[in-house]
């Protein structure tokens, strides 16, 4: 594992490439990294964002798709963390003045109603969930020119830029709903069952995850599951996600 003083130093580089909205090199290119020091290098980017006096307000899973994580040659699921910086209000306005390049995506969301005791190996997840809501996901990788590592991915925080969600609903299954993202000049259709063949399949990834990586999962924190389509490019007008049976969900980019 490389040193402390190094992890706060690239965490700082791509805490000024999100604050500056400035691309950086890929970490991994001049600091081989592995999965452990990726995620130590995301705790101090949002140790950074936390002292600014943002809040935690939940997490965001990542390679859902098993066709992203053969893409990409993993086996499991990534973990980011959201912030309440990055929420944008159903139906409200988000200025792509403060991204690089961003893309959205369409997701599920779920809210848990308790506490998450990732202490204990056989605590049911799903247990803790309460609602579901479609959900919007911009994503905005740090890097240059795209060229980055998974550990890369993992230590910029899984690309999180900003989140939007629907009208919550008492919790359910949602494994196969028809999907629909659409933007000012693109429609894409798919279904929750692209998140890791259904989206509580995610929540349980997550849970293991979690416990593995030390991450808290608090009452009231919103779990964004995956993306049920591809990512599409992010721009001025109105992009909306509408998934049957869970609802709509939309934001307006200026």
């Amino acid at each position: 594992m490389i040193a402390d003083e190094t992890i706060g130093a690239l965490a700082t580089r791509l805490d000024d490439a999100q604050t500056s909205v400035a691309d950086t090199p890929s970490l991994a290119g001049t600091h081989p990294l592995d999965i452990d020091d990726a995620y130590a290098i995301q705790a101090a980017l949002l140790a950074r964002r936390v002292a600014r006096g943002e809040r935690t307000t939940g997490v965001k899973l990542g390679f859902t798709s098993k066709a992203k994580m053969a893409q990409m040659g993993v086996s499991e699921i990534i973990v980011g963390r959201l912030t309440d910086a990055m929420c944008v209000a159903d139906g409200g306005e988000v200025e792509l003045a403060r991204f690089i390049r961003p893309k959205v995506e369409p997701e599920v969301a779920f809210r848990l109603a308790r506490d998450v005791d990732t202490g204990a190996p056989g605590t049911d997840i799903t247990a803790c969930v309460d609602a579901v809501a479609p959900a919007l996901e911009i994503i905005d990788s740090r890097y240059r020119d795209f060229r980055f590592t998974y550990e890369d991915v993992v230590a910029d925080n899984t690309s999180a830029a900003g989140y939007a969600i629907g009208p919550w609903l008492p919790v359910q299954d949602v494994p196969d709903l028809p999907v629909r993202l659409h933007g000012e000049n693109r429609e894409i259709l798919g279904s929750t069952a692209a998140i890791l063949d259904g989206p509580s399949h995610a929540l349980r990834a997550l849970f293991h995850m979690a416990r593995r990586r030390r991450i808290p999962l608090r009452a009231g924190d919103v779990v964004l599951a995956g993306a049920a389509t591809e990512a599409i490019p992010l721009t001025p007008g109105v992009t909306a996600c509408e998934i049957t049976g869970l609802g709509r969900v939309s934001m307006r980019s200026v």
